[in-house]
């Protein structure tokens, strides 16, 4: 070897080495990263789970909240698309392409709306969690329901996810029955699926398909990211008759009796405080229970058993995962989160066969606005409005590895949003997005509150969905519906979160702050105000 390649050598030698990503992900002691497991029920409301005062059994979802933490101000956008948008781009809907839903029905909005902001798909030009996760070195899996856009080139396998199963639309028959148009119903990776005749359930499906991508995962050197999106419990109605019969009777007294047995039960929980008045059901549908008549009573009973007996077997479901997760060894550093896309839902389908037994695979039926209301107790109204019923629903977090024992079962406070989650996962994942992408981010870090630490309420967050717009900033909250007489109304969340009290006229100044904010939002995001929508579509 020759004196100047030995110099060179030395030299070489003693500079400081630069480390790879590699070299930081082996490093004796560094943390390991998460896994992520995200649970999203569908159309769930803020009562609807044992460990939120329900009388519906979900002991697998009362469970990891027992070993972890529940939030008592969670939000989301108020509907599926909208929701399921944020979730996966850390974004507002508008900002990704999804200011209105991205069916068929929604085209007129937006053909008017006319904008980027108004598309039928996700936007390709924000990167989902998938994407940002699979860089970072994550396996990323799905199964369950998309509804972000219905061609080849924007189903789940084309951004980010390595292994997918997916419902395309927004519903389905969970016997596998025909999707309405002419949609792909299903989709396994890249290739349509076409669900058996017999023994198939959708809520069964999805994690069969989720159990299949974990022991996949098992085998591979990396950690893991799990979306697991069910379409429960999302109309149509329909459920075995044995889990159907687990709820005979329990409704036979009625939404108003289930309303009052489960704020009393809230109550006791610790989620409400016991000045928490009720809101009044929806003017129009509050039928009083014992006037009605036996078999219209028994109906309208019937509904919320096959709607309960949907919860408690996605339930069941999430319980196979979590053993699974156990059987790998992985549950002590899986992040396992779970959510719910919106409020219970006052939709009420009455398709299918007219003789159909109620709850089977030939009937097409929704529970109804009684039951929803019922669902999304406390809170005022449900799906799609910007009050609390349609925009506050539970969120569970258990991570073993990182959560405290003495905040096991712990209940934080001040408000979070659907779209903190992908910052939270890019940061806990370690993962680096260009300066670019992580400036789009709308979301905040809220890792603490995994750990059991209540956040101020210092923030502020807006809504928009054809019409319905609201804003909450700090304790204040801002709402609207469309076409309202009323106009703005204001409410103190701190003290009336069930939304009683418009306080517009006491604090006008308040009331203009906010909705001088909310429009400078609206601005930016490219959301159109829903007078100039509605307007386009009286011209035609």
């Amino acid at each position: 070897m020759t004196p100047t390649r030995i110099i060179a050598l030395l030299l070489l030698a003693f500079l400081p080495r630069a480390s790879s990503a590699a070299d930081q992900k082996s490093a004796p002691d560094a943390a390991p990263r998460p896994n992520i497991v995200v649970f999203f029920a569908d159309d769930l409301g803020y009562s609807d789970l044992g460990c939120y005062g329900s009388e519906i059994a979900t002991p697998n979802i009362d469970r990891l909240a027992d070993q972890g933490v529940r939030f008592r101000q969670f939000y989301n956008n108020g509907r599926c698309c909208p929701s399921r948008a944020s979730i996966l781009t850390g974004r507002y809907p508008a900002q990704v392409g999804v200011g209105a839903m991205i069916d068929g029905y929604a085209k007129w909005i937006r053909d008017a709306a006319a904008r980027p902001s108004y598309d039928d798909h996700l936007s390709a030009a924000t990167p989902t969690i998938a994407e940002l996760l699979r860089n970072a070195g994550y396996r990323t899996m799905m199964s369950g329901k998309w509804h972000l856009g219905d061609r080849p080139a924007e189903w789940p396998v084309q951004r980010g996810f390595d292994r997918s199963f997916a419902l395309i639309p927004g519903a389905m028959n969970y016997y596998g029955g025909e999707s309405d148009g002419p949609r792909a119903p299903m989709v396994l990776d890249g290739e349509t699926f076409v669900p058996p005749h017999d023994g198939f359930y959708s809520t069964d499906a999805f994690t069969d398909r989720a159990i299949e991508f974990l022991k996949e995962a098992k085998t591979k050197q990396q950690p893991f990211f799990l979306y697991l999106p069910y379409n429960a419990p999302h109309w149509p109605l329909q459920a075995d008759a044995d889990e159907i019969a687990a709820y005979d009777g329990v409704y036979d007294k009625g939404w108003q009796k289930s309303r009052h047995r489960r704020r009393r039960q809230m109550i006791n929980l610790g989620l409400i405080p016991e000045t928490n008045l009720m809101s009044q059901m929806d003017r129009g549908n509050a039928r009083a229970w014992d006037r009605m008549p036996d078999d219209v009573r028994d109906e309208w009973a019937r509904r919320m058993e096959i709607y309960a007996a949907q919860v408690t077997r996605m339930d069941r479901n999430i319980g196979r995962v979590l053993a699974q997760l156990d059987a790998m060894g992985a549950s002590d550093n899986t992040l396992v989160i779970f959510l719910s896309d919106n409020g219970g839902a006052a939709e009420d389908p009455h398709r299918g066969k007219p003789d159909a037994v109620l709850g089977s695979r030939d009937s097409f039926w929704g529970y109804g606005r009684p039951w929803a209301t019922v669902s999304n107790t406390p809170w005022r109204r449900h799906k799609i409005s910007m009050y609390e019923g349609g925009i506050s629903t539970p969120a569970v977090v258990r991570w073993p590895a990182a959560t405290p024992d003495d905040a096991n079962g712990k209940i934080v406070d001040g408000p979070a949003h659907i779209m903190d989650l992908v910052p939270t996962f890019l940061d806990l994942a370690g993962a680096q997005p260009t300066a670019a992408q992580r400036e789009q981010l709308e979301g905040r870090n809220i890792a603490d509150m995994f750990r059991g630490e209540s956040a101020p309420a210092d923030r502020t967050i807006c809504w928009e969905h054809e019409g319905n717009r609201a804003i909450r900033q700090g304790n204040w909250k801002l709402v609207e519906l469309p076409d309202s007489p009323n106009g703005w109304e204001l409410y103190d969340i701190a003290t009336d979160r069930g939304e009683h009290y418009n306080l517009a006229a006491e604090r006008p100044e308040v009331a203009r702050k906010l909705a001088e904010e909310y429009n400078r939002w609206a601005e930016r995001c490219g959301v159109i105000p829903w007078p100039e929508i509605r307007a386009k579509r009286k011209d035609k």
